[in-house]
């Protein structure tokens, strides 16, 4: 059977950005998305789906270049899925962000708004990540200018991040942007050691081979921790490489190794076996640390972590009576209990709910390991937990403070809440869109008094948002 011919529409221009990171242009009245672009562009677009409603397309030739369009300072760039705005001037993303917060509350919420604060753009546009996970694969994305049949056994093998729409591709990574060194630093030299030393890289189809994936978690006290996972046991190649990796990074200072032979790559039902160094690394937050396990979550953008932790507690501040009684805080999807504890001089008491059994052991460990002693943490479903009973027994909150997962909240959080109803709620959103829905739900019983976008992730579409609340 005969392939269809692609169709190319010719001299495109872009108008404008749109949502997933993609650009927008319109061609016949159609809305056409396209990666890869900034407005101003003028390309040669092969139409690779073709709806009622919009079009879906890729560059096949830059025609005209927009005159705002940087140059990418990433040589992943386009194959890489990450940092997909490099080519847009950190300004305008952030002009960008800010009119998808508002256009997403309005036009998903239906909300009455008041103005919005400017966003807070993030002082490190580059290397500002403190964790990555690369993954090693014996099959690697092959470049176009690449001959397959030509690449011996090694040449296949990569050490990286996975394609986007390939499960088993994996983009071999030079030098990645997002975390400072020695990221990149102990990244190649565990690749090139296992060249040297011919060990298997992991073949995601089959689910077998020596090399799995490794993770570099680094702090802004300036520790370091690695975790090497091993994809099968090799008592023999393991304690070789890291020894290596001791011996030449004497910068790490908690270094683990998991053995993790189940068919995905979590490893938070897994061992994690401390090979030297210390268990943990730490945070700092004003007079405030966290311990860091290698299972812990801790926002990845530690200095931009702190000023969403700032617009909470300034939020928190602005509603709290300055003169009656310290208010009960509750703190839903607590993870670790960072807002708990940044919030808890505030507060006669935090409440912490979380579903990760691990994570609130983590809040209660740091908890006590900063002496404060206002704090309970839960482990559980937030829709099981967050019951009648449980607001008996830990008091009516005055204040709740929400930061779910991408998900959102389930109705059924939302119906509690209303029927609680605290006089406040903060929430703290990683996607503006359910954020919005999740507001409509709330909005019967409550109006927005403020919001405030902030950028955790440059040059990439997401954005994080926080919205103070207040009953009606």
């Amino acid at each position: 059977m005969k392939r269809k011919n692609k169709i190319v529409l010719y001299n495109v221009e872009i108008e404008s950005v749109a949502a997933e990171g993609n650009a927008l242009a319109r061609v016949d009245g159609k809305v056409l998305f396209v990666p890869q672009c900034i407005p101003g562009d003028v390309v040669d677009v092969r139409l690779t789906r073709k709806r009622s409603g919009y079009m879906e397309g890729m560059v096949v030739n830059m025609v005209k270049p927009s005159p705002l369009r940087l140059e990418p300072f990433c040589s992943h760039y386009g194959t890489c899925g990450g940092c997909k705005w490099q080519a847009l001037p950190y300004k305008m993303q952030l002009e960008y962000k800010q009119q998808q917060v508002e256009d997403q509350l309005r036009r998903i919420g239906h909300l009455e708004l008041p103005e919005l604060s400017p966003i807070l753009g993030s002082e490190k546009s580059e290397f500002y990540r403190n964790k990555l996970e690369f993954t090693f694969s014996n099959r690697r994305w092959i470049e176009r200018d690449e001959e397959p049949d030509n690449l011996t056994t090694q040449q296949w093998m990569g050490l990286g991040f996975h394609i986007g729409g390939f499960f088993d591709k994996v983009l071999d990574i030079k030098k990645c942007y997002l975390q400072p060194e020695p990221s990149n630093e102990i990244r190649n030299f565990i690749r090139e050691f296992a060249f040297d030393h011919g060990y298997s890289f992991y073949d995601l189809r089959a689910n077998q081979g020596f090399l799995r994936t490794m993770i570099v978690r680094t702090s802004s006290t300036g520790e370091v921790m690695l975790i090497v996972v091993f994809g099968e046991e090799n008592k023999e190649q393991r304690e070789e490489l890291l020894q290596a990796i001791k011996s030449n990074f004497p910068i790490i200072t908690s270094l683990y190794y998991v053995i993790n032979l189940k068919c995905n790559d979590t490893i938070s039902d897994q061992e994690c076996i401390l090979y030297s160094g210390n268990e943990a690394i730490y945070e700092e937050m004003e007079d405030l640390k966290f311990k860091i396990g290698p299972k812990s979550f801790y926002q990845t953008n530690s200095d931009q972590a702190y000023r969403l932790y700032s617009v909470v507690r300034d939020y928190a501040k602005r509603v709290i009576p300055q003169d009656g009684e310290k208010p009960v805080i509750y703190d839903l999807y607590t993870g670790t209990g960072t807002i708990a504890l940044f919030l808890s001089k505030l507060a006669s008491k935090v409440v912490g709910v979380e579903y990760v059994p691990e994570a609130i052991e983590d809040a209660k460990n740091n908890a006590r390991f900063n002496g404060i002693e206002n704090s309970k943490f839960y482990a559980g479903d937030m829709k099981d937990v967050l019951n009648e009973e449980f607001i008996k027994e830990n008091g009516k909150p005055d204040l709740v403070v929400l930061d779910p997962p991408r998900a959102g909240i389930h109705p059924d959080v939302a119906k509690v809440l209303m029927e609680a109803y605290p006089t406040n709620i903060i929430y703290v959103s990683c996607n503006p869109a359910t954020q919005a829905r999740d507001l409509s739900l709330l909005d019967a019983k409550y109006k927005v008094l403020a919001v405030q976008p902030v950028d955790m992730f440059p040059h990439t579409h997401h954005v994080e948002n926080v919205v103070l609340l207040e009953k009606r």
